[in-house]
């Protein structure tokens, strides 16, 4: 494994954490995986489908997601929204990231 390759693998653990955070903050209201994809994207975080769709399936196997199936301009999708267990969830794991950040704010200064 190269030193970029080391990198580029420790950068992609990082954005996980993130990722579904940024998710369950984005799902208060339905969507399908696409869409969330394009708003992440908007907000400046770049998902590939590779790993979104599997985060969104595992985030509804621990309960924090719910979702249903539509048909819509012909094809079946599979809409996402955060479920209750992930409203009461949410509270708590925005208080964690803002302490994580606050502590790697002071370490990263150092």
């Amino acid at each position: 494994m190269t030193n970029s390759d080391a990198i580029e693998n420790v950068i992609l653990e990082l954005r996980r954490g993130v990722i579904v955070l940024a998710a369950l903050s984005l799902l208060d209201e339905e969507q399908y995986g696409y869409s969330l994809m394009k708003r992440l994207s908007e907000c400046g975080l770049e998902v590939e489908q590779g790993t979104l769709y599997p985060l969104l399936r595992r985030l509804e196997g621990q309960g924090l997601l719910a979702s249903s199936w539509r048909i819509e301009e012909g094809r079946p999708r599979r809409y996402y929204v955060i479920s209750q267990a992930g409203r009461e969830a949410l509270p708590g794991l925005k208080a964690e990231w803002g302490g994580i950040v606050g502590m790697m704010g002071k370490v990263l200064s150092k």
